[in-house]
């Protein structure tokens, strides 16, 4: 008896099959796209656990399981995130898209006077009570292209005049670039960056674009041309003035010397002027090898690189996989951003095209600007590699950024009837009444 009683229990309880299949049926979208965010999550956890042994001593009296459990916490924190965005309709995100951008101005200007400061920048806003700190460009940037998104869509019309097509979608993009350069020069570029490549895809002017480069590279130049300059057998003018006098002249003067430094040392490589960093990267990528690496966990440089855990955790992974690890993390963004450019061209409103494209030109350039800092193409940046470095508010907006791509795929499936609509959220009138609309429908590019 106690035996039937038992079955009839355990029959009532769900199967590993049965569970499957719900999760299956709830979740939509791009499957290659969820797979690869599976599969970069858990090399996450891997990495981050093996990179932060010298953190963990500092922090932790050696104890790295806390930095494990926090990283395993997060990235399931990342893909409920990323659930729940991919379940709501992706024209809701159209509505609120002016208002999120209209707050990320005073969240940024606030960042830039009263934000705490790290690395002499003023980057982060630290939440009350729970002493959070986010990065408030993070924030700037989503709203950023889901405004100019839905600018594009709206302007289809008249997209190749300066004053009714470019201007509104360029101001924007100036605002938000000018608010997060002085603490965070690469940030702003590599999001300018990305939002020119948007404009591209819709529609604007070759001539305009190429305008705003010529503006873009006049700040550039002026901080290659002081770099050069100020040179003298390893020592920089500028950064030799009494700390008072700079104190007196103020941030913007600060972190003007922290870009002609940075600069410098890419310039000028020698043994003295090299950022300690980034030798100890090249150590790291040199002790990999070509094939399979020192194995997983048996990083030697992880206690003397700065950062291995965040910004030059690319280095720790061919270390640690080799080469082929290395390139198997390019391929793995390679293919997110092919099944991005799928999404694009299979989506029939422009919104949602642009949307999903713009926010994945975005983790693609900061994935390739992490890279080309650790093997020392680029200068130092502080860039984190997507979905991989040890999370903080960049990997909570990365994966809502991917569950806004996958908002867009799973309306896909459900236009061309590969998926029961399953939302209760109607798509404004505006979006569907005229598919003929240039404003609604997709629209050809300038490729």
């Amino acid at each position: 008896m106690f035996k039937q009683e038992n079955d009839h229990l355990f029959s009532q309880m769900p199967s590993f099959g049965l569970v499957k299949d719900h999760l299956h049926q709830r979740t939509r979208g791009d499957k290659y796209i969820w797979g690869l965010v599976i599969v970069l999550s858990l090399i996450s956890i891997l990495v981050v656990y093996s990179a932060t042994g010298t953190l963990a001593y500092k922090s932790h009296t050696g104890n790295t399981t806390s930095f494990l459990f926090k990283q395993l916490g997060l990235s399931m924190v990342g893909l409920v995130i990323i659930f729940g965005l991919h379940r709501i309709n992706y024209t809701v995100f159209s509505r609120v898209a002016s208002i999120l951008y209209a707050l990320s101005i005073p969240l940024l200007i606030y960042t830039l006077f009263f934000g705490t400061k790290i690395n002499d920048g003023s980057r982060w806003i630290k939440l009350p009570i729970i002493h959070l700190t986010i990065q408030s460009s993070d924030v700037a940037k989503l709203a950023l292209f889901m405004f100019i998104s839905r600018t594009l869509s709206k302007k289809q019309e008249v997209i190749k005049d300066f004053k009714k097509g470019f201007l509104p979608v360029i101001i924007p993009v100036l605002i938000t670039c000018a608010l997060i350069m002085p603490a965070n020069l690469s940030n702003a570029l590599l999001t300018g960056a990305s939002s020119l490549l948007l404009m591209f895809i819709g529609r604007i002017s070759l001539k305009h674009i190429g305008l705003t480069i010529m503006v873009a590279m006049i700040p550039l130049m002026i901080i290659i041309s002081v770099a050069i300059a100020t040179h003298t057998t390893g020592k920089t003018k500028i950064v030799e003035e009494p700390k008072a006098v700079v104190e007196e002249k103020g941030k913007i003067f600060t972190r003007f010397n922290t870009w002609v430094s940075r600069v410098q040392d890419f310039i000028y490589p020698n043994e003295k002027e090299v950022p300690y960093q980034v030798q100890q990267a090249k150590i790291a990528i040199a002790n990999g090898g070509i094939l399979f690496g020192l194995g997983p966990g048996n990083s030697r440089q992880r206690n003397f690189l700065p950062q291995a855990y965040n910004d030059f955790i690319y280095a720790i992974i061919i270390e640690e996989y080799g080469l082929i690890g290395g390139a198997f993390i390019i391929f793995i963004y390679l293919v997110f951003l092919f099944r991005c450019i799928r999404i694009f061209r299979r989506c029939p409103y422009a919104f949602g095209a642009f949307m999903a494209l713009g926010l994945s030109f975005t983790l693609i350039i900061q994935a390739i600007a992490n890279m080309a800092v650790t093997v020392n193409i680029v200068p130092v940046t502080g860039v984190t590699l997507p979905l991989i470095s040890m999370g903080g508010s960049s990997f909570i907006f990365t994966c809502c950024s991917i569950g806004l791509i996958l908002s867009v795929a799973r309306n896909v499936e459900q236009l061309e009837g590969k998926a029961p609509v399953e939302t209760e959220i109607e798509i404004p009138a505006e979006e569907h009444t005229d598919s003929n609309n240039p404003n609604n429908s997709m629209v050809p590019t300038n490729a």
